[in-house]
């Protein structure tokens, strides 16, 4: 049986199209997204839910995957750090083939079924610790391998998957499975498929660390002061959740290097 993500694309001879036809029936597609995404969050909110209570006791969270699939889930647990001000090692995202596949393909990368244990080994990892492996077709080797050995050592497992039934999903404890169709570039997986990964891993990451505390209301406040952008959005920050006035705010900023300690610096002396 053809995968979902195999299938041939609902669009024919794209080569013959317009830029304005390519643009318009590509966005057409993509506009199926969210909607896919809406389906899988039952099967997310539990992911979210263990990932929460397995790092409150000091677990960390580890994407593994293959691609496209790998290389989002580094993008993602990249940007946690200067988003919610967390340490490097909170969200780890491992790619099959090592760093040098994150720009350029390894070849046979990804049928190594041991490897991704390995990799995993090099951090320590230990029974709080979750591993969530990504792959759009459901049957990545290393995915599939890294998540027995995970389970076999006692880890929560879950999975990001754009096939229904997939072996991937068979393995993991908690499946999140996003089928988006047939892709435009029959079997182009970085298409539908990329967005949706994407689309899940932002909503996994954030909810978590909400979860975690590391938000207050609706802001940032723990985010990296890295950049003159982000100081004059945690001055404003820092204004709109004590009333103080820019000079007060930037002068606290600066002080305590963080939105939070600024904030709770001035209310405390009020």
């Amino acid at each position: 049986m053809i995968r979902v993500t195999e299938k041939e694309s609902n669009y024919q001879d794209l080569d013959k199209m317009s830029v304005k036809e390519l643009l318009t029936n590509i966005n057409q597609e993509d506009k199926t997204v969210p909607n896919a995404v809406e389906q899988a969050i039952p099967q997310l909110e539990r992911l979210v839910e263990v990932t929460v209570e397995k790092m409150k006791k000091g677990g960390r969270l580890f994407y593994i995957g293959a691609g496209t699939s790998g290389r989002l889930g580094i993008l993602d647990a990249s940007e946690c750090p200067p988003t919610f001000g967390v340490p490097f090692d909170w969200v780890i995202g491992l790619i099959a083939g090592g760093d040098t596949a994150i720009r350029k393909a390894v070849e046979f990368a990804e049928d190594d079924m041991e490897q991704a244990w390995k990799d995993l080994e090099e951090f320590g990892v230990h029974e709080n610790d979750v591993i969530v492996g990504i792959a759009a077709s459901g049957t990545t080797p290393y995915v599939i391998g890294g998540l027995e050995r995970a389970n076999q050592e006692g880890l929560a497992t879950g999975c990001i998957v754009c096939n229904d039934g997939s072996p991937i999903a068979a393995v993991a404890q908690y499946p999140v499975e996003v089928v988006v169709g047939p892709e435009f570039v029959t079997g182009s997986t970085r298409m539908k498929s990329g967005t949706a990964q994407k689309l899940v891993l932002n909503m996994l990451s954030t909810s978590v660390m909400i979860q975690l505390g590391r938000v207050k209301g609706n802001k940032m406040v723990d985010m990296q002061l890295s950049n003159i952008k982000l100081v004059a959005r945690g001055v404003r920050m820092v204004m709109d959740e004590t009333g103080a006035d820019e000079e007060t705010a930037s002068a606290l900023l600066e002080e305590f290097g963080n939105v939070r300690k600024a904030i709770e610096n001035y209310q405390h002396n009020k």
